[in-house]
């Protein structure tokens, strides 16, 4: 990728909102539910997997997690009352209170695992940053325990811990995403060099494997998948034990190659006035479409 491109995903807050949407708009579904559904169902007559999550966290104050958990609870009872096949909901902890008041954030979580239960569906909480790894986890392994079988979590493997993590997590109803991880962390906890990432990320998900865990294996990284699906052979893994993962808009080739191939794929849809913050790490992540992004600030007339 050229310099030009690197240097210009550097300067993106500086770049309109308008403009920023217009490139990322392929990432998020839209502001609205219904926007989301209407992307979910188009992705579900390709015979896809569909997660859908509220964008918005790192929450100021408790109020809002009160809002986001209605939002959330609402979602989940439309999912189910549209009768979306084959859909799920991801959720981000600082969305509800976990960096302001950890019970506060738990009760939110019971709140949205309770419409879980009700409407007989799954929830994956995400993983953000190194600060926020101990509680997230921490919060996984209760709910785990109290509505098995309804709820996941994530793990990086950028991050040094992971392995250990994983062996601490050993359980029946254990259930990861699998992912690189997209946040840049200190090197004394995370891995800084692509190839070594790489490496862990397939080290962790034949540690997940054996353990009898359900792995959903998060990459966009074609490499990545060729090794997972060579794990998935070798270990003769059964269809119900793992799905692919991706986001919504991010190397859709190499996703219909997976379902080509017969493999489950699940896409992310996420959505919400809160596009902003998602949509400059996700052109962050892609600096050539930041550089158009770019030029098309100086080519308005």
């Amino acid at each position: 990728m050229g310099l030009f491109d690197r240097l210009v995903s550097l300067t993106l807050p500086i770049v309109p909102k308008p403009i920023v949407g217009y490139f990322s708009r392929r990432y998020f579904a839209g502001e609205t539910a219904d926007q989301a559904f209407q992307v979910a169902r188009r992705l579900l007559g390709r015979n896809a997997l569909v997660t859908m999550d509220i964008l918005g966290e790192f929450i100021e104050e408790l109020s809002e997690a009160d809002t986001n958990t209605a939002q959330y609870v609402d979602l989940i009872r439309m999912v189910a009352r549209e009768q979306l096949p084959r859909t799920n909901i991801s959720v981000k902890l600082t969305a509800l209170g976990l960096q302001l008041d950890k019970a506060a954030c738990l009760a939110n979580l019971r709140k949205l695992m309770e419409a879980i239960r009700e409407t007989d569906n799954f929830l994956r909480i995400d993983m953000e940053d190194s600060p926020c790894t101990d509680g997230t986890l921490e919060l996984y392994r209760i709910l785990r325990d109290e509505y098995p079988g309804m709820v996941g979590v994530v793990l990086q493997s950028r991050l040094r811990r992971s392995m250990a993590d994983i062996e601490a997590l050993v359980h029946p109803q254990a259930n990861y995403r699998l992912c690189k991880g997209i946040y840049l962390e200190p090197e004394e906890i995370a891995f800084t060099e692509s190839t070594r990432i790489r490496t862990n990320f397939t080290a962790l998900l034949e540690r997940m494997i054996e353990t009898g865990a359900y792995v959903g294996i998060a990459t966009h990284d074609e490499q990545l998948v060729d090794e997972a699906l060579e794990l998935i052979e070798r270990h003769s893994l059964p269809g119900d034990r793992y799905e692919f993962q991706m986001l919504l808009g991010v190397t859709e080739g190499l996703g219909q190659r997976i379902l080509d191939a017969g493999h489950r794929l699940r896409i992310y849809v996420p959505y919400g006035v809160q596009w902003y913050p998602y949509s400059v790490r996700r052109l962050r992540e892609n600096p050539q479409i930041a550089g158009y992004a770019f030029k098309a600030l100086f080519n308005r007339k």
